[in-house]
């Protein structure tokens, strides 16, 4: 894994969406389409805002999530809405290019399900996503693989279901999708991060984000949540 350190969130939300300018219009170059998962969070919201200013093929761009909270269209808890209010709000994305995870509707099982195909319907089968968007939570997890969840040991699903967190279900990819990504863009800001951040890239499996394979990484942090690691020089 590769690390870069800048000095603050705005700095590592302006550095993730020009490397994600630069990987989509790489992907189109090579495949003819780019496919990028997007976590939640403040930072990557800013990263989406700051991505509508930089030179994307966004026609071939397709949007999909890496998790998503079940709860009503347009609440604030869903990443859907941020999503829309930072990145759509000033980008047309084709129709179908946006993929929403299906969490409004009443057979959730059937919905995830549904989810992997409409994945591997344009990522291939076993899909292979071109960037996941990852953060890391206090606690070690991120997506929302969360720690003591079953979902942390699903290996026959590329999305499935977490239990309450944080006062909500959720619906997650897993591991399998997230393994087979060209490459893992982790975005860690707040000294909240600054105690397991360590953990993360020494690949500390007792926490959900360190059995994220990490050959295919980059991770950018804020000074804040790299305090705990040792000074480069």
């Amino acid at each position: 894994m590769r690390i870069d350190v800048l000095p603050d969130a705005d700095a590592v939300a302006l550095r993730a969406a020009r490397w994600v300018a630069a990987a989509a219009r790489d992907a189109v170059t090579a495949r003819g389409l780019f496919t990028f998962a997007v976590s939640g969070g403040r930072t990557p919201w800013q990263m989406l805002k700051a991505l509508t200013a930089e030179e994307v093929p966004w026609e071939a761009f397709h949007l999909f999530q890496v998790d998503e909270r079940m709860a009503p269209a347009g609440d604030p808890d869903r990443n859907l809405t941020h999503i829309r209010e930072s990145l759509l709000s000033a980008v047309a994305l084709p129709p179908g290019h946006l993929h929403a995870m299906p969490v409004e509707e009443e057979d959730l099982a059937v919905a995830a399900a549904r989810y992997a195909r409409e994945i591997a319907t344009v990522a291939a089968s076993p899909p292979v996503l071109d960037v996941v968007h990852l953060g890391l939570g206090p606690d070690g997890h991120t997506a929302s693989l969360v720690p003591g969840d079953p979902v942390l040991e699903i290996a026959d699903a590329d999305v499935a279901l977490a239990g309450p967190y944080q006062g909500r279900r959720r619906m997650t990819l897993t591991y399998p999708v997230l393994d087979r990504a060209r490459a893992v863009l982790w975005v860690i800001t707040g000294s909240e991060k600054a105690p397991v951040l360590p953990r993360l890239l020494v690949g500390d499996r007792s926490i959900p984000a360190g059995r994220v394979r990490a050959d295919r990484a980059l991770l950018l942090a804020d000074r804040d949540a790299a305090a705990g690691l040792p000074r480069q020089s």
